[in-house]
């Protein structure tokens, strides 16, 4: 088969399309033959030499994708040869053939085609685990989004919208912030216009917002803070701008508030499996009404992975980037 390989630490020029040995499905597995797959920063990451895969995993990027069951592993039962699904992924996904573990498997949601459902599991999975299942967001809550027009901020409006929250969220250009407010971002603010805080603060009355998904990482940790509201919480999805920042703890204990973290990737497949479970009771049934829908701007075939990362890292793009083998 062919696969997008790494061929040592480096920039986006490193990545290669090969022939190389055909995916194996294993005990509890199922082989997808795939039809897309999505870029992550954390594929970037990974490519850089510093993300690498969970061990005995596949050493080929891609993290999630959609496509066609071609076998099932032994132990399987809830899938079968010629299912059309989309699979969170331990690695690999940049490849014609992928293994997944079949607990991290998903029917692809009514109404959406089989090539954007490669978006979903991802974003649907660490959006669903950080803000619902960690920081228990609920209807009436105000949000604040640091980074509303990528991959995970655009699918972050539209679920904390679909489920009854006030959605503020930050981009860099008044185009992305435009294309929020249409996702159904109550409030958009171009920071590179704007201090996000000073709005933030007018816009909720001086009285904050309750939560905030955070890509940015340490230049924003203080001044995130400055904006929560009693009981507040933060979730610091990325690093970025940075990995390092002192942190005055005073307001912490004063307001209540909660710094939490993690990456869906250094989860066990026990822990990745039951949040997929819970994304299919709880996410699916959105995507499926209309009121979250795939945001795909880019598509590239295989053996254009330099330019998708590229453009990943360039900023530029809006919403999901898809791999077409």
């Amino acid at each position: 088969m062919k696969a997008v390989v790494i061929r040592a630490p480096g920039g986006p020029e490193v990545l290669e399309l090969r022939v190389v040995e055909e995916a194996k499905v294993g005990e509890g597995e199922v082989l997808i033959k795939v039809v897309a797959a999505a870029l992550n920063k954390a594929d970037c990451k990974q490519r850089k030499g510093n993300n690498p895969p969970p061990h005995g995993r596949s050493l080929y990027p891609g993290l999630e994708c959609s496509g066609i069951i071609d076998a099932v592993g032994s132990g399987v039962s809830d899938w079968k040869v010629g299912d059309e699904v989309c699979a969170l992924l331990p690695g690999g996904g940049y490849a014609e053939k992928v293994s997944a573990p079949a607990g991290q498997v998903m029917p692809i949601p009514k109404g959406v085609s089989l090539r954007d459902a490669a978006g979903f599991p991802e974003v649907a999975c660490t959006v669903w685990s950080t803000l619902f299942m960690t920081l228990h967001l609920s209807a009436g809550e105000t949000l604040l989004i640091q980074g509303g027009g990528s991959g995970i901020g655009t699918f972050a409006i539209q679920l904390a919208k679909a489920k009854g929250c006030k959605v503020i969220c930050t981009a860099g250009t008044d185009e992305k912030v435009e294309k929020c407010i249409k996702l159904g971002a109550d409030i958009g603010i171009n920071h590179n216009e704007e201090d996000f805080v000073q709005r933030t603060l007018e816009e909720t009355n001086g009285d904050g917002v309750n939560v905030i998904l955070d890509i940015v990482g340490a230049p924003y940790l203080n001044r995130n803070m400055e904006v929560l509201a009693m009981d507040g919480r933060i979730f610091i999805l990325g690093m970025q701008d940075g990995f390092r920042a002192e942190v005055n703890i005073a307001p912490l204990m004063k307001r209540n508030i909660t710094i939490a973290s993690s990456t869906l990737r250094a989860r066990t497949v026990e822990n990745k499996a039951s949040i997929v479970q819970e994304v299919i009771k709880n996410v699916w049934p959105e995507i499926e009404s209309g009121k979250v829908k795939p945001v795909v701007e880019n598509t590239f075939p295989l053996d254009k992975a330099v330019v998708g990362h590229r453009l990943m890292e360039s900023n530029r793009h809006f919403g999901k980037i898809l791999l077409l083998p």
